[in-house]
């Protein structure tokens, strides 16, 4: 009965965010694998068209980097932005705050959305990868590190939300830990090619985890289980630390 519950209320939560996603659907897509593509055409087909990293050419290296990365551009964005506006602009998540609904189905209602945005562009650059290069396969492992990406990206853009009460805010996040990530994390180039002390500050990424998780499932190497491990304890982070801010009514 308490799964039902959760699973009932957390529907409550994404009914309006997916009613928005509906009307919103292609302007919603399109913008989010704009950046993706742009990534496939000047890396993999521009600067790395004669390269090969290890055993296999840079455009089936680069794609399970670009799928990586359109997780954390489809899920954190989307599902920060939309929280943020109701809590600062229409000031609106007070009254879900006053709602007999429990914290898991808030945070698995506010999460779907950005889960489903994140799944579906990392199915469209899936194709396209099989198509582009015969080294890039769809794995079962593959799509289990798109969902768990989307969560754990869904969960950071919960809390970037809950801790940021402003515009300008997000932003600075967005500069200090979003970018960063999308150009150090292994997505575009082996994390080996940096310096030694920015080899170990990327290490503490969650998308450096999930790029070597994503690249071993696709390209048949030895899946690091230690990364995957990695990544379930930053959503539990993540999930963690937005519940205290609930806890604590700083939201």
């Amino acid at each position: 009965m308490m799964v039902w519950d959760i699973l009932t209320g957390a529907g409550r939560m994404a009914w309006s965010d997916f009613r928005f996603l509906q009307y919103n659907f292609i302007p919603v897509v399109v913008s989010t694998l704009i950046t993706p593509l742009l990534y496939f055409l000047a890396f993999g087909y521009g600067l790395g068209k004669d390269v090969v990293i290890g055993d296999v050419d840079y455009i089936a290296y680069v794609i399970p980097g670009i799928i990586a990365l359109s997780t954390v551009t489809s899920c954190f964005m989307l599902t920060a932005h939309k929280i943020q506006v109701q809590r600062v602009f229409y000031a609106s998540f007070d009254e879900v705050l006053l709602c007999p609904i429990t914290y898991p189905s808030i945070f698995l209602g506010k999460t779907a959305v950005g889960l489903f945005k994140g799944f579906l562009c990392g199915t469209i650059l899936c194709i396209m990868g099989v198509l582009m290069s015969p080294d890039f396969h769809v794995t079962f492992g593959l799509i289990a590190m798109m969902a768990l990406s989307s969560l754990t990206f869904s969960l950071l853009g919960v809390l970037a939300a809950f801790a940021t009460n402003a515009i300008t805010t997000m932003n600075v996040f967005n500069s200090l830990v979003i970018i960063p990530m999308t150009f150090l994390c292994g997505t575009l180039f082996p994390v080996e090619s940096l310096p030694t002390a920015a080899q170990y500050a990327v290490d503490i990424l969650p998308l450096t985890h999930v790029s070597e998780c994503m690249r071993a499932c696709a390209l048949g190497y030895d899946f690091p289980w230690i990364s995957s491990a990695v990544v379930i304890g930053f959503a539990a982070l993540f999930y963690t630390i937005a519940w205290l801010y609930l806890k604590k009514g700083k939201v």
